[in-house]
């Protein structure tokens, strides 16, 4: 991935546009979980920004947590900043477009579905 190229993780229900590429990981329910495989892809992407869905906070609040507990780890393990945009589910799902992928997962928790944007590795 380039520079400010998008990469959508997502949940099982979240709906993938048609023309968007897709990675199917869902194995069965729970099989892989959005954080695993969010943590996989830390471990080769440089994020410089992400998008979630603002409803993840009310919704999901424990997924929320965790979530921004893994940016403050990814911040300081390597002393970057990464950026994150909230934004309405709706918006979301229409952002999804300009994706690379969407990387599909077992996850069944609501709103678990993140836009990570690619960084620079220098």
């Amino acid at each position: 991935m380039g520079h400010t190229d998008m990469l959508t993780i997502a949940d099982s229900g979240l709906p993938i546009p048609k023309e968007t590429q897709r990675i199917d990981l869902a194995l069965k329910k729970g099989i892989p979980t959005f954080l695993e495989t969010l943590d996989t892809i830390f471990e080769e992407l440089k994020v410089e920004e992400v998008v979630i869905a603002k409803e993840m906070k009310t919704v999901s609040p424990k997924l929320y947590e965790n979530l921004m507990q893994k940016l403050q780890q990814v911040e300081k393990e390597e002393n970057t900043k990464i950026q994150i945009q909230e934004v309405t589910h709706e918006t979301f799902k229409d952002l999804t477009r300009q994706s690379v992928c969407v990387v599909r997962t077992g996850e069944f928790t609501p709103y678990a579905n993140i836009i990570l944007k690619a960084g620079v590795v220098f």
